[in-house]
């Protein structure tokens, strides 16, 4: 395969991977202690990673124990996750916090659902937009035949249709598991 399909198709596994990563922090019911990851929280006057400052478990399908390394630290992350609008309420107890995430209701699964569904158009789009850059590379690239220009633009489009299935599928995967109950 072509350098540039191989540097495309790298280009297009990060869309992947980040596109997984924003899937992976939908609420679907169940406890995820990713549902926590990127909320930071004061830190002696400096923000960090929640998980940086602390353990997560799951002791239940529906909860959370966050366990701080240090007791100092137990209010911060506290209030840091109930400011994260995650639609859960933190309880401190005494040396760690509990979070029980509710059973989600019919029309507030069906909106975690249609969420999904946006950041999947979202990296579709970027996925277009890595194979337009790559389009316009070979265009203007007058080093190249017009016949290996072609073969590598056929490529190029394999790949992006891989690629969308691949969106789709996991997908489709997802709202199914928003929509168990």
């Amino acid at each position: 395969m072509d350098p540039l399909v191989n540097e495309a198709k790298g280009q297009m596994d990060k869309t992947i991977d980040a596109y997984k990563g924003r899937l992976s922090k939908l609420r679907s019911g169940r406890a995820n202690p990713k549902m926590l990851d990127g909320i930071k929280c004061d830190y002696y006057g400096d923000k960090m990673d929640i998980t940086a400052l602390c353990s997560i478990s799951m002791p239940e399908p529906r909860q959370l124990l966050i366990k701080p390394y240090s007791r100092e630290d137990l209010k911060s992350i506290a209030s840091a996750i109930a400011g994260a609008n995650l639609g859960v309420n933190p309880q401190v107890e005494a040396s760690d916090i509990r979070i029980i995430v509710p059973p989600l209701t019919e029309d507030v699964r069906r909106q975690i659902a249609k969420d999904a569904k946006v950041i999947a158009d979202e990296a579709k789009v970027s996925v277009r937009n890595i194979r337009r850059d790559y389009m316009d590379l070979i265009k203007d690239d007058d080093s190249m035949s017009d016949d290996y220009k072609e073969r590598v633009e056929e490529d190029l489009q394999k790949i992006v249709t891989e690629t969308n299935k691949l969106i789709d599928d996991i997908l489709s995967e997802k709202q199914k598991e928003i929509m168990t109950i």
